[in-house]
């Protein structure tokens, strides 16, 4: 698929593609949930509509995705259920991967593009450099998808401040050499089975390690994009699905039962409508703020321009702008349906505890505000904001 595939003909073809997965996402989203992870079994549902070959380089096989073709992938699966949004989400992982040595990853693609990659990242865990590579020790937080992963990545950094090599960087291991705590109990985002990743004395070569975010062996477009941008861009969007499945079920439910103390029907009540009204602008604003800026960044990088820091800015306020977007109106979602959304069974209940739990991301925290607003007045940013 080509970079400069005409944009129509692409949504058309993944409509098609997507319509039976939604669909199975629906029927099965309450399994994910009781279990806390999405199975092997639908993550290869997601590999055949090529969720996991967005970002894998075209040279090994990649479709080619634009950002904004793949963060419209994102989100209309998060509409079905979030935490499937959120771990399909990680089909964005190869554009850190393409730091890697090109031979590694010719290796890592050997067997085809379909490739999922979990990580726990942090905490970084001091690791002890030997003659070729590292040996990795220690436990990692929200291992995202892990149960489901191809491959997995935990964060180190050098035992001995200042020794060679000693930026934070990524260690590359399958999944027999790490262990997976079965921990994740949380209020929101239940299916993604982000439990912690434990490695005991694994060697892993230096070829098998990079800086993430450093510079890609592999020079294609996307690989130019922002990648930390991109990383937060990939998880707030799943806020613009939850925000939509949560205006949709006030929709549903507009003109269904009279309250029970009598009241009119939800779309009888001006109030009602109002507030409707507010959330469909607030949350369309916020999306068409995401893709005019990714597009505009997309279509730089594709005319040959070198990112800017202005650029790189813009694009984490989209991310952190549209989660916050996304929380808001679904908690206003929330607050409309009454009493009636209080039982622990109504989807609206999934919708604020998910939309929740993806505005509390570090990616997607206040703090980005500030570096935002830092670059826009001409003044230094927090230290890693760009």
């Amino acid at each position: 698929m080509s970079v400069m595939e005409n944009p129509a003909a692409l949504a058309a073809r993944e409509e098609d593609a997507l319509v039976p997965l939604l669909a199975e996402i629906r029927a099965r989203r309450e399994e994910f949930a009781a279990q806390r992870f999405v199975p092997k079994d639908f993550i290869a549902q997601l590999k055949k509509v090529g969720v996991y070959r967005a970002a894998t380089p075209q040279c090994f096989g990649g479709s080619g995705l634009s950002p904004m073709g793949f963060l419209q992938m994102i989100e209309r699966i998060s509409v079905a259920d979030a935490s499937v949004g959120w771990v399909a989400s990680f089909g964005s992982a190869s554009v850190y991967l393409a730091a890697l040595p090109k031979e590694t990853q010719a290796k890592l693609y050997a067997k085809g593009p379909d490739l999922t990659f979990a990580g726990g990242l942090f905490p970084l865990q001091p690791a002890e450099q030997v003659e070729g590579g590292w040996m990795v020790n220690g436990t990692w937080k929200f291992g995202s998808g892990c149960k489901g992963a191809d491959m997995l990545g935990v964060g180190i950094g050098a035992a001995v401040p200042g020794q060679a090599g000693s930026k934070p960087r990524t260690a590359v291991l399958p999944p027999e050499q790490v262990e997976i705590i079965d921990n994740w109990d949380v209020m929101g985002l239940v299916g993604t089975g982000s439990h912690d990743l434990k490695v005991s004395q694994q060697f892993v070569p230096e070829e098998w390690t990079f800086i993430r975010g450093g510079v890609p062996t592999i020079d294609e477009p996307l690989y130019r994009y922002p990648t930390i941008a991109y990383a937060a861009q990939v998880l707030a969007v799943v806020n613009l699905g939850v925000g939509r499945a949560a205006i949709d079920e006030i929709n549903q439910m507009s003109g269904g039962r009279v309250a029970i103390t009598g009241a009119p029907k939800l779309a009888d009540r001006s109030y009602v409508r109002i507030e409707v009204a507010k959330a469909e602008a607030k949350l369309r604003s916020a999306r068409a703020f995401l893709y005019d800026a990714t597009s505009e960044v997309w279509h730089s990088i594709l005319a040959g321009n070198p990112v800017t820091p202005e650029q790189v800015s813009l694009l984490r306020l989209t991310a952190v702008e549209i989660a916050k977007v996304g929380n808001e109106v679904t908690q206003a979602m929330f607050g409309l349906a009454g009493t009636t959304a209080i039982y622990s069974n109504h989807p609206l209940q999934r919708y604020l505890r998910d939309a929740a739990v993806v505005k509390q991301h570090a990616f997607l925290g206040e703090g980005i505000y500030d570096g935002a607003g830092a670059v826009t007045l001409g003044v230094p940013p927090m230290p890693g904001f760009l």
